[in-house]
């Protein structure tokens, strides 16, 4: 069994994304740490080795955009596979959380999910907040989504869910409150919301949504949907929609702080908090700084910092407590 972390929120660049040196940044307002990229499994066994990382659950960064082609699939494929070597070469080091086809394909992605799980063996299954562009764009909760989430659900699934880089109507405030830093951390909080609301979260209770980023907005803003949308036509009481929110599993990536992690206490049961870091999306410094802000929350409570670690993991993903 892992003593040291394992990390939920670990991103995997596919081959045609392998010679990234930085993201535009003047179209989303962020850059990736040159040191990360070309990235490689061996660029986070080495920064996991640094950091007291056992294992890393690896997922493609967030895409909304796609098309429904039987490339779109083909390439969904691909990099799963990709995923499923990396784990197949090192099973104690990586898992990986399976890329779906443009999910406006409901068939393609109801194939994978079942390629993925049943052959490939994946330790759940990775979504964006939305898929599409502009007014054509269709949140997670869609009916549209519905046979999706029943496939899901009758596998007791694990979902990762990650913000989509949606940008506003209007420019990102400032060169330094780009789209990962200021929109991404509420498009998780949209896409939960909708969820909840849909009624898509209660009629589906057995899969386990792990939402990136601590929820984004998710902790402050829930309050804010349990009474106005109830007030708005949602049939879920007040109770009812801060219970299902209740229910989402948080990873600590980009967000642990004395601050939040006093909030997210106050919100969720302690075994549905999770590490994760981020890595290659941001360096080593900037996740070592959120880690130290979680172990000093946590100095007087190890086992509390233990569950946090990895004994949650753990209970999410069986085959770990397999491993040498």
């Amino acid at each position: 069994m892992p003593k040291g972390h394992i990390d939920v929120h670990h991103h995997f660049f596919p081959t045609e994304l392998a010679k990234i040196k930085e993201i535009n940044f003047a179209e989303i307002g962020f850059q990736s740490p040159k040191e990360n990229f070309p990235w490689t499994p061996e660029v986070s066994l080495k920064f996991m080795d640094q950091t007291g990382i056992d294992t890393a659950i690896l997922s493609l960064p967030a895409l909304g955009s796609g098309t429904v082609s039987e490339e779109n699939r083909a390439l969904a494929r691909e990099r799963n596979m990709q995923m499923a070597r990396f784990r197949d070469e090192r099973p104690t080091r990586f898992g990986f959380f399976a890329t779906m086809p443009f999910l406006q394909d409901v068939q393609g992605a109801l194939i994978e999910i079942k390629y993925a799980l049943d052959v490939l063996q994946a330790d759940g299954v990775a979504i964006s907040s939305s898929y599409g562009e502009g007014s054509e764009a269709k949140y997670i909760g869609d009916k549209l989504y519905e046979p999706f989430w029943a496939e899901l659900h009758s596998r007791k699934a694990v979902v990762f869910l990650h913000g989509n880089q949606t940008p506003s109507s209007t420019p990102y405030p400032d060169t330094t409150l780009g789209l990962p830093i200021v929109e991404v951390p509420n498009e998780t909080f949209k896409a939960a919301s909708h969820l909840v609301v849909t009624g898509t979260k209660r009629k589906y209770p057995d899969i386990k949504i792990i939402l990136s980023h601590m929820g984004g907005s998710t902790p402050f803003l829930s309050v804010r949907v349990a009474r106005l949308s109830h007030y708005m036509g949602c049939p879920l009481s007040p109770e009812e929609i801060l219970e299902d929110f209740k229910s989402f599993y948080f990873d600590t990536a980009l967000s642990a702080h004395e601050t939040t992690l006093t909030a997210i206490q106050s919100f969720i049961t302690p075994d549905h908090l999770l590490f994760g870091t981020d890595f290659p999306a941001v360096n080593r410094e900037i996740t070592s700084w959120y880690t130290k802000h979680l172990e000093d929350f946590f100095a007087d409570s190890k086992d509390k910092y233990e569950d946090i670690a990895y004994r949650n993991a753990l209970r999410l993903f069986p085959r770990l407590r397999t491993q040498d």
